[in-house]
């Protein structure tokens, strides 16, 4: 099975070791993975702009770079829900890309789901000591109905507890865009966010879309938690690189 691995812009950008702990994850269950080094932003930005001419450019670069692979795993929901949802419906008016658009969407995963629904794994790399939270994306969970895939992945890691937060599913606050354009809005929502974590009690906050855990994160350092370790769901399956 030959696969691509979609980093993301973020991931690229901001936390490379989810890419790399994507990549482990991946080869340990026996996939070949390639990172197509032509690989840009999907574009989730530009159309959320209402920018529909770049979003467009964007969805055929993309296509053209990853329709060659058996599948496409992406560890973002939010990504994933762009190339599954949107591409389709962005391309719908050229039919050419439209069919192209639609057959790589059929071949897209978001990480979870495909370490659950496509490989079935049981056994992962990773061990953690201690308890972990767990926080619903908004775009994986309505958009994927990404809920129990994570959450079985994470009983099977050894040494780990799953603690649910109240009100694990509400929006961190940050959308994108969402979070610079109305900020105070975003800081209300996410700290709703950092109470349900510290009424939780456990030891990390996991997600899977990087852009809630920079920005729960960020909170979390500003409102004095220093100790709440968060981590993308890759980097706790996978464990640290060389163990």
């Amino acid at each position: 099975m030959r696969l691509a691995l979609f980093v993301t812009c973020l991931v690229d950008l901001m936390r490379p070791s989810i890419g790399f702990a994507s990549l482990r994850l991946l080869e340990s269950a026996g996939c070949e993975v390639v990172v197509p080094p032509g690989q840009t932003c999907c574009g989730q930005p530009a159309w959320s702009a209402g920018n529909r001419r770049i979003a467009r450019d964007l969805a055929r670069q993309a296509i053209a770079e990853l329709e060659d692979y058996d599948y496409v795993v992406i560890p973002s929901g939010s990504c994933t829900d762009q190339v599954r949802q949107v591409y389709p419906e962005l391309l719908a008016d050229e039919p050419p890309w439209a069919l192209r658009a639609q057959v790589l969407a059929a071949r897209c995963y978001e990480l979870s789901q495909f370490l659950t629904e496509v490989l079935g794994v049981d056994d992962l790399p990773g061990a953690f000591s201690g308890s972990v939270t767990y926080h619903d994306s908004c775009k994986g969970l309505r958009g994927l109905g990404i809920k129990q895939q994570p959450r079985d992945l994470l009983a099977k890691v050894p040494g780990l507890s799953l603690v649910e937060m109240p009100e694990c599913e509400e929006c961190c606050g940050f959308g994108g865009a969402f979070a610079l354009r109305f900020g105070d809005v975003s800081t209300a929502i996410v700290d709703r966010k950092c109470e349900s974590i510290a009424a939780a009690g456990a030891d990390a906050v996991v997600g899977g879309d990087l852009g809630c855990l920079l920005n729960i994160e960020g909170r979390l350092r500003r409102r004095g938690d220093l100790a709440t370790r968060v981590l993308h769901l890759a980097e706790v399956l996978a464990g640290p690189e060389g163990q």
